[in-house]
């Protein structure tokens, strides 16, 4: 059964449809979610979890004001750097942003490539928590990172969990801390605890890829421009604020040049850093994309009827 004809596997027959573009960094989404919108009456909901912040704009590669003022976005500069958001407030306020599109009579797109969060929004997946305890992390786990750092802390989930471990990067204490106090609280391995239940949607995901090498052109060529659009002053903000504990400092683009400003690299490493963790993450977003969700590719870099191609496969979908 083909996985766009979702809603025969449900009770329903009236499922919302959604629309999600996804792909690697720098391969184009906003710029097809953008004339998607435009030609199918849609509009946007971000699927990205660092572009919820107000103070960073540059970093997190936001669709412009100018591109913004075409087509209106949801979850987008809706919370402070120094506020919680987790996925679970994700998913509660896409499926809020969802409805209100929907009650339009316009057709919601999911634009972004953090895979975790658009898959516990499409498929009604069990994140493990009960709502009154999805607050904050253990002060076990707290005062163990802190005295023990980052990499022991993983380890600890490793012996705990490894197939939970093995999706979380060293580096990303907060959600190493997380998995473990979901751990200590439930008694279960975090990884059982989050299973697709059901479609929360009748979905569409349309996926970008091209050549490895082209892509990671683009990447370098958008840190490029990045630093030209005042990426270093963000950076610096974030440096500045690092003590307050907030989510933004596990984005790729701001804690790689650390280093710069504790006067310990040159910028010149530290922006050949941010172009290799880029290219990496990028990696990993299509691991996801391939592993975890039921999406058909398409190559905007070498197709040049690409987007015809798209708009008839999502016209197709409308209509069944």
């Amino acid at each position: 059964m083909c996985f766009f004809r979702l809603k025969m596997d449900c009770e329903s027959d009236d499922m919302q449809k959604v629309l999600a573009i996804v792909g690697p960094t720098a391969i184009g989404k906003t710029d097809l979610a953008i004339a998607l919108a435009q030609k199918l009456n849609g509009e946007i909901v971000s699927g990205d979890s660092m572009q919820v912040y107000q103070e960073v704009e540059v970093g997190t590669a936001k669709a412009t004001k100018e591109e913004q003022s075409k087509v209106k976005h949801y979850l987008v500069d809706t919370r402070s750097v120094f506020d919680e958001f987790s996925v679970k407030d994700f998913v509660d306020e896409a499926q809020k942003a969802i409805k209100e599109i929907s009650a339009k009579g316009k057709l919601p797109i999911l634009a972004g490539g953090t895979g975790f969060y658009v898959n516990a929004l499409l498929n009604q997946m069990q994140l493990g928590e009960k709502q009154e305890e999805n607050r904050g992390t253990s002060q076990k786990w707290e005062d163990y990172l802190a005295r023990y750092g980052p990499e022991k802390l993983w380890q600890v989930l490793n012996e705990k969990d490894p197939a939970a471990a093995k999706k979380i990067p060293v580096p990303n204490s907060r959600r190493t801390m997380r998995a473990l106090t979901v751990i200590d609280r439930t008694g279960k391995k975090f990884s059982e605890q989050q299973k697709k239940i059901a479609p929360r949607y009748d979905y569409l995901i349309i996926g970008l890829n091209s050549d490895r090498q082209e892509i990671y052109r683009r990447i370098n060529l958008r840190v490029d421009k990045m630093m030209q659009k005042g990426m270093l002053d963000e950076a610096k903000f974030i440096y500045e604020n690092r003590a307050k504990e907030h989510q933004i400092l596990q984005a790729i683009a701001y804690k790689e040049f650390f280093p710069y400003f504790e006067g310990k690299e040159d910028l010149d490493s530290c922006i050949t850093q941010l172009k290799t963790a880029s290219r990496r993450y990028a990696k990993r977003q299509l691991t996801y994309f391939r592993n975890q969700l039921p999406v058909v590719w398409f190559d905007p870099l070498n197709d040049p009827d690409c987007k015809q191609k798209i708009i008839a496969k999502v016209e197709e979908w409308k209509n069944e």
